[in-house]
Order: structure tokens, then sequence, then C-alpha cells
């Protein structure tokens, strides 16, 4: 933790399908992403890609009920396939990194970073948005883990 006040807010999930469908799952912005957002992503549209790296999606994330983020997300790849979401209108940062774990399951990891406020607000903000961002998130992953585990 720096001055700055680095928050990060991190969820890991098992899913019931293996990793290259999950991953795929993930990087597919136009389709399967709109269906798995939960309630507190609204405004959902891709401005351009929609598959992987490239993609540029646009939506609004209520994160708590006084704070809401208008954010403009443009999609990299890591050379290890992990998935990074970047807001190009704050600091926000999501990574998500899928590997196998047993046949036929895998694990995935979301990692959320962005510079908090210092001082009391700062404090409440490291406290708490990272639960309230952790729990957005793996209602993400339960929402894709039945949709892929429907087939």
């Amino acid at each position: 933790m720096g001055g700055m006040g680095q928050v990060v807010a991190t969820t890991e999930r098992v899913l019931r399908a293996p990793a290259d469908v999950v991953r795929a799952a993930l990087a597919d912005y136009a389709v399967t992403r709109p269906q798995v957002l939960p309630e507190q992503y609204s405004e959902y549209r891709v401005d351009a890609g929609g598959q992987g790296a490239g993609t540029r999606v646009h939506w609004r994330l209520q994160a708590t009920s006084k704070r809401v983020r208008e954010q403009d997300v443009v999609v990299t790849e890591t050379p290890d396939g992990a998935l990074v979401e970047t807001d190009t209108n704050s600091s926000m940062v999501t990574t998500w990194t899928v590997s196998g774990a047993d046949a036929g399951v895998s694990t995935v990891r979301a990692r959320t970073t962005w510079t908090g406020a210092t001082g009391i607000g700062g404090f409440f903000e490291r406290t708490f948005a990272p639960k309230g961002l952790a729990r957005i998130q793996d209602a993400l992953l339960t929402r894709l883990d039945e949709r892929l585990a429907a087939g």
C-alpha cells in the first residue's frame, strides 16, 4: 500500500467447466457477458470488437447505493491468457485469470485494483468497497457457472 492508497478486491471461484471453455466465455463480451452480469450493471454496450483483446465496452456499475461508476473499458490479454479490463475513466483495472483444476473443472480469479482516496474516506473505501466488489464479481461468476453447467 503506497501513499496513494491502492485498493484491491479479489474473488476466486471454482467453475464446473474446463479452463478453455471458461476463458472463451469470459472473453465473449458480445453474448455471454451481458447475460451473466448481475443487476449492479446497467447500460451495457459493446463499442468495439466483442471477443477478447481489442474489445471496448461501456457499462454503469452501481458499486454501492451511493456510488455509480460510468466505465468505458478496454480489454487486453496478457501472454498467459488472462483478460485485463482497464477502465479509461478511472484507475480501476480488473484481471480475470482462469486455471485448470481437475478434469472439466477450473478456477477463476478476479482481481480488481484502483487508487482510493486517502484519509478517512479512503479508510472506508479500502475497508468496504473491496467486499462489495468481490460480492458483485462472485455473483457474476455464479451466473457464468450456472450458464456453462447448463451447457
